[in-house]
């Protein structure tokens, strides 16, 4: 099993920043410029499922001009406060064949891990839209 590895350094009070083990780094918690933790898990959710669905459509030979992606969701209002619903829209423009393409969607979900992760505690809503 690889090991998935991050860093994070914090100041109370003034937030603090979160480095990848490949040199990315970012800003959290520092006030109105900076990433909020849900946030960052919405991103992750994205980027997971992008990145397991462009694989799919890949191997398909699909085309399309570009994918747009929005995650929301809500927290429970008892303590803990984890995640309740959990909202994932594609957006695929100038798709060549809008049927291969749900089916991909579907297998994302399917196989996407940080989504499988979040089914767990959350109802997850993913949905596709083709423009």
């Amino acid at each position: 099993m690889a090991a998935i590895k991050a860093h994070l350094d914090f100041v109370p009070v003034n937030g603090g920043q979160g480095r990848t083990e490949s040199g990315y780094n970012i800003d959290i918690l520092n006030g109105e410029d900076s990433a909020r933790p849900y946030e960052l898990l919405f991103m992750a959710l994205g980027s997971c499922m992008y990145s397991t669905f462009e694989d799919i459509i890949v191997k398909k030979r699909l085309n399309c001009e570009s994918v747009q992606i929005d995650v929301s969701g809500e927290k429970r209002t008892e303590v803990p406060a984890f995640l309740q619903t959990c909202d994932i829209k594609f957006t695929v423009k100038g798709a060549d064949n809008p049927d291969g393409f749900r089916k991909s969607f579907d297998l994302a979900c399917k196989y996407c891990s940080i989504f499988q992760t979040l089914k767990k505690v959350a109802e997850m809503k993913p949905e596709i839209v083709f423009i």
